[in-house]
């Protein structure tokens, strides 16, 4: 297949991820999802790490970016996301969430000093151009606070320092899977323990309602991880970047057609969408 295809697929699975949580949701919490997400994609990926990949390889200083990068995603990016989406709906909190890319490339100006050329900033003003479509508001619109916004936003922050931590962890040790498995196991290390220290341990318990959606969506984001990690294997970081990051446009599209009920998808938050994924593909381009 070709990696192109398997970049689309992706996008689609973390799009539909989120459509699934915010279904099981109304019946449970996000903390039931994000426990559940993060336990089968440890549990996927190790299993393949013990079939194909010689562990002692994992001594090595990469595990300690891979550790760091666990800390903030899929941990703490997934769990303001989750917020976000039940706070102001998917259709809304996915372009937000799409602003991860230009997040990354500022990081990387600050600190590694790369200089990139007009692209970056054209893409970085249509970014900033959906972000504002997205918030404004008219009178008589579904009631949110501006504070909800900062969830989405911040899970793409975590995101993109994640995603540096990562760079900089298969520079050492270039094996994707692996990166995956130490940075899903940290993550669900660490938000067990959270979970059992607050005495919200209770909170991670599936209901039998949420249970279909909830395991629906573990199993759409494990495997959307997965194809996300094989678009790059397969071809150019370049290319495939723009690509997996239209994910914000399946989640309006994945909202119209299976929230009508719990959200409205306006004109407004459709041209943000298309503005992000504009933005996006012109900085990849670069």
């Amino acid at each position: 297949m070709w990696p192109e295809v398997i970049a689309v697929l992706s996008a689609m699975g973390w799009a539909g991820d989120a459509v699934l949580v915010r279904i099981g949701a109304r019946t449970s919490n996000v903390i039931a999802a994000a426990f559940l997400s993060y336990a089968f994609a440890a549990l996927l990926l190790w299993i393949y790490l013990f079939v194909y990949f010689p562990l002692d390889r994992l001594w090595s200083p990469a595990t300690i970016y891979f550790l760091l990068s666990g800390c903030l995603q899929p941990l703490l990016a997934r769990i303001l996301y989750y917020i976000g989406i039940t706070r102001i709906g998917v259709s809304r909190a996915g372009p937000l969430r799409g602003a991860e890319p230009l997040l990354s490339v500022s990081l990387a100006i600050l600190f590694l000093h790369e200089r990139p050329n007009s692209f970056v900033y054209w893409g970085a003003t249509l970014i900033m151009a959906s972000v504002w479509l997205v918030l404004w508001r008219r009178s008589g619109e579904a009631r949110w606070k501006v504070f909800d916004f900062f969830f989405p936003l911040g899970a793409a922050f975590c995101g993109a320092v994640s995603q540096n931590l990562r760079k900089s962890g298969l520079l050492i040790l270039p094996d994707p899977y692996a990166g995956a498995a130490i940075s899903a196991s940290t993550s669900l290390v660490i938000f067990s323990l959270f979970l059992v220290v607050t005495g919200k341990i209770r909170l991670a318990r599936q209901r039998r309602e949420s249970l279909p959606f909830f395991g629906s969506a573990a199993l759409v984001s494990a495997s959307a991880q997965i194809l996300n990690f094989a678009a790059l294997n397969g071809g150019e970081v370049s290319a495939m970047v723009p690509l997996l990051n239209t994910t914000p446009l399946f989640t309006v599209v994945f909202s119209a057609l299976f929230l009508r009920e719990v959200e409205t998808v306006t004109l407004r938050v459709v041209l943000g969408a298309l503005l992000m994924v504009a933005g996006v593909i012109v900085i990849a381009v670069r």
